[in-house]
């Protein structure tokens, strides 16, 4: 059996605690940061791995 997971999403808190976390720490590249209104949604992933994304909220 093959399993391949291509996208989770992870609520957060904490918009720049959890980009920093996910970028400076796990070394992600930032794929999308966009904010509206009071809500922010941030995509990260792994380096050299298009096909894998964390999103959060």
């Amino acid at each position: 059996m093959d399993l391949t997971i291509h996208a989770s999403f992870l609520p957060h808190d904490d918009p720049d605690a959890a980009l920093a976390f996910y970028r400076d720490t796990l070394g992600f590249e930032v794929r999308g940061d966009v904010g509206h209104g009071g809500t922010c949604w941030i995509t990260v992933g792994p380096a050299g791995q298009p096909g894998t994304s964390l999103g959060g909220w």
